[in-house]
């Protein structure tokens, strides 16, 4: 469960440098903003597709928002 906290600290903290709110992530997403707020709390793992997306979004790669490299 460490992967999931990294996780979730690494799309808060890439969500705060972007100077976006989480209901702007999420319609971005196209998702439910409750939804993307799961991802941050660590309740829930996004679709690989929004995996991607969200890597994009951040342009960042999918390794990086898993905790596994350096940007």
């Amino acid at each position: 469960m460490q992967e999931l906290y990294n996780f979730s600290k690494i799309i808060k903290e890439l969500r705060k440098q972007s100077g976006m709110t989480q209901k702007e992530v999420a319609e971005k997403l196209a998702i439910k903003t409750q939804s993307y707020q799961s991802y941050e709390t660590g309740i829930t793992v996004p679709s690989l597709q929004n995996f991607i997306k969200l890597a994009d979004l951040f342009d960042v790669s999918l390794d990086f928002l898993v905790g596994r490299k350096e940007i």
